[in-house]
C-alpha cells in the first residue's frame, strides 16, 4: 500500500465495507498522483454541528459544509521548512460530514457511498496542493482530476 490511512469515525454510522472503500480509492487516488510511498493522512467523518464547529473555529465561517482539509506540508508565510530524514510525508487531515454527504447525495442524484469517495478524493487533492478557489483554470484542473479519479476507480456519478 502506498498510503498509511488512518480512518475515524465519529458518527459511529459508517459500515466497514465503506470504510474498506474509502480507503482503497484514497490508495488508488495516490498511485493516480503519484503520492510517495507511506505518505501518511487521516480521514475523520463527523456530525454536522461538529463540521460547523470546526469551520467557525478555523476558517472564521460559521455553517456547516461537506468537507474541510487541514495540509500538513503547506508552508505558511514566516514558517521554516522542517526537514527530515528519509521521513514519509504527513499529507493531513480530511474531515467529512456524514450528514452533508448524505444531503448531498440525495440533491445530486447518487448513492451516498460515491458522494463521500467524491469528498474523501475532493479533500486529499487539497491535500496535495490542488485548490478550486483561487482561479478558474486551477479549478478546473481540480475537478477534472476528481472526475478522473472517481470514474477510473469506479464511483460514477449515476
Amino acid at each position: 500500500m502506498r498510503l498509511i490511512v488512518d480512518l475515524n469515525d465519529e458518527t459511529n454510522e459508517l459500515k466497514e465495507t465503506q470504510f474498506h472503500t474509502i480507503e482503497e480509492l484514497l490508495q488508488h487516488a495516490a498511485e493516480v498522483e503519484n503520492v510517495p510511498q507511506d505518505a501518511e493522512l487521516s480521514v475523520t467523518f463527523v456530525t454536522l454541528s461538529r463540521i460547523q464547529e470546526i469551520n467557525k473555529e478555523y476558517r472564521g465561517k460559521d455553517r456547516p459544509t461537506d468537507v474541510i482539509s487541514f495540509a500538513m506540508e503547506e508552508q505558511g508565510e514566516g514558517e521554516i521548512e522542517v526537514q527530515g530524514v528519509d521521513m514519509p510525508p504527513m499529507l493531513g487531515d480530511i474531515i467529512i460530514s456524514i450528514e452533508k454527504a448524505a444531503e448531498q447525495a440525495e440533491e445530486y442524484g447518487h448513492s451516498f457511498m460515491r458522494e463521500l469517495g467524491f469528498l474523501a478524493v475532493h479533500g486529499f487533492l487539497h491535500l496535495l496542493g490542488y485548490d478550486h478557489e483561487t482561479n478558474e483554470e486551477d479549478e478546473e484542473l481540480m475537478y477534472k482530476k476528481q472526475r478522473e479519479i472517481l470514474d477510473s476507480y469506479g464511483l460514477k456519478r449515476a
